[in-house]
């Protein structure tokens, strides 16, 4: 079984955030200049054995496609050609910015500290991942009723 990679796609950053290898749990693995970001994912999934990509879906309240969407689909569109093998899914990253700023507050972080954008990125994309293995367990409960 391979890892979960999750991604909080933005205009100048992309968090990643990854399970362990028994997908037990999430956590961050790094912020990465978009220019870069394929390159990482990439060079990821090269040297780590990983099953599915979650990648953010940015929505607005009443549930339609926000103006973001327009920079992620050519990025997923890429992965899809370049790895067909690989499960994309998208998960609705509505509001993790604030909860991961709110993550950050609640750990005690320096206001310093907040304030690095890139850590809140990759807290966003661990949001993220946390999200869809909260789903895949509510899926794996209700198999099992």
């Amino acid at each position: 079984m391979g890892r979960i990679l999750a991604i909080d796609y933005g205009q100048k950053r992309v968090g990643f955030a990854v399970t362990d290898e028994l997908r037990i749990c999430a956590g961050g693995l790094d912020t990465i200049h978009v220019s870069k970001a394929f390159d990482f994912l990439r060079d990821y999934i090269q040297a780590e054995k990983v099953d599915v990509l979650v990648v953010g879906e940015p929505k607005k309240l009443d549930n339609t496609a926000s103006d973001s969407t327009r920079f992620i689909e050519p990025f997923v569109q890429r992965v899809r050609k370049a790895f067909p093998e690989l499960e994309i899914v998208r998960v609705d990253e509505r509001f993790t910015s604030k909860m991961a700023f709110q993550t950050m507050i609640d750990a005690g972080l320096k206001k310093k500290d907040r304030q690095k954008k890139e850590l809140v990125d990759k807290i966003s994309a661990t949001l993220i991942l946390q999200s869809y293995l909260q789903q895949l367990d509510i899926e794996k409960t209700r198999t099992n009723i």
